[in-house]
């Protein structure tokens, strides 16, 4: 058994916490918020987040950093992306170069269009990092309902590490060395997400949301190519995985941002109602600039950033994404349809 730091009490990072303890592993949760960490060691549950589901006795939670820290193999991040940065700087002064930092938030830095794993490692460059993503609800987690996630890393020992300590019954962990398409995926599907509610706001039907997924994943496979991820990544569980739990289920706090949105409400009242982390706000402009610095053709992703920062109506965008010229699906495809038109010829 291994003793674990979480860093992060809310519903992601406590719904680990909890599935390590299960397995028997000793968790240490650090939270900035006083509130938070009395709520989980004298109530032991963590009542705003994960109503309902006993947290272990064999998790400890604490707001000393150096406490949460001293005496763990594995470090979890598990804050929202906007303050990874400013979290590791304060994690790298507690951090031993033996321990391994597992990065499990989704998103992009908006300023600089790092992902997450590549920021960690700007503030720590003398540990492993890995990512653990996929189509993983922490409610569900923490229920102990059967999920699978996929850890990335660049060393196979420390992806077979993170493997082991994260394998259980109930959740089922592969490995991968594409930490950028893991990563790609997991950030850039909340985007696509949030297109998803808005169409669900504004009473379109199956077919739409099964366009949009389809063609969202076509996007991101375009632009994680272009930055040097796999294919293959993109088809698995980081990929269209994580794009269909998060664009069907009210789970999903971007779909539900979306039909607020699409229902006729501005950001800033969608996000209040929601009262959690939006994460595909923010990861929408990265997208965005990121789609422009490499030179590829989003649509999905250029029209949910013009609803959200140019305020244009979700209608509109819909009526933009359907009457664009016309194209074919794929392009490879395309280039051997003057192929196929000669074999059918003989």
């Amino acid at each position: 058994m291994e003793r674990i730091s979480i860093i992060g009490a809310g519903s992601w990072g406590t719904a680990l916490g909890i599935l390590l303890a299960k397995s028997g592993h000793q968790v240490k949760i650090w939270s900035i918020l006083k509130d938070e960490i009395k709520m989980l060691n004298e109530e032991r549950e963590h009542k705003d987040k994960l109503p309902g589901i006993a947290i272990p006795s064999n998790i400890y939670g604490t707001t000393d950093l150096k406490e949460a820290m001293e005496d763990t193999k594995i470090v979890v991040m598990a804050v929202p992306s906007k303050f990874v940065r400013e979290t590791s700087k304060k994690v790298k002064e507690f951090i031993q170069k033996d321990q391994i930092i597992v990065n499990v938030a989704k998103g992009l830095e908006e300023s600089t269009l790092l992902s997450l794993a590549e920021v960690i490692e700007e503030e720590m460059p003398d540990n492993e990092v890995a990512v653990l993503s996929g189509p993983s609800h922490a409610e569900e987690v923490a229920k102990d309902i059967p999920t699978t996630c996929v850890v990335g890393a660049n060393s196979k020992s420390v992806a077979n590490k993170v493997q082991d300590v994260f394998m259980s019954k109930t959740f089922r962990v592969y490995t991968s060395p594409d930490i950028k398409g893991i990563e790609l995926g997991g950030a850039l599907k909340n985007v696509i997400a949030l297109a998803a509610g808005i169409s669900d706001g504004l009473n379109f039907g199956d077919n739409t949301k099964a366009a949009l997924m389809t063609r969202g994943i076509a996007e991101l496979s375009r632009l994680g190519i272009a930055m040097g991820a796999s294919v293959h990544t993109f088809a698995g569980l980081s990929g269209i995985g994580d794009l269909i739990v998060t664009c069907t289920s009210m789970h999903s706090r971007n779909r539900r941002a979306g039909i607020l949105i699409g229902q006729g409400q501005t950001l800033e009242e969608a996000i209040k109602e929601v009262n959690m982390v939006v994460e595909g706000v923010n990861t929408a402009k990265a997208a965005y600039e990121i789609s422009k610095k490499y030179a590829i053709e989003m649509p999905i992703i250029e029209q949910i950033y013009k609803v959200l920062f140019e305020n244009k109506n979700p209608k509109e965008a819909v009526e933009d994404l359907m009457l664009r010229d016309k194209t074919n699906e794929h392009k490879k495809l395309d280039m051997d349809f003057n192929k196929t038109i000669e074999w059918y010829k003989e």
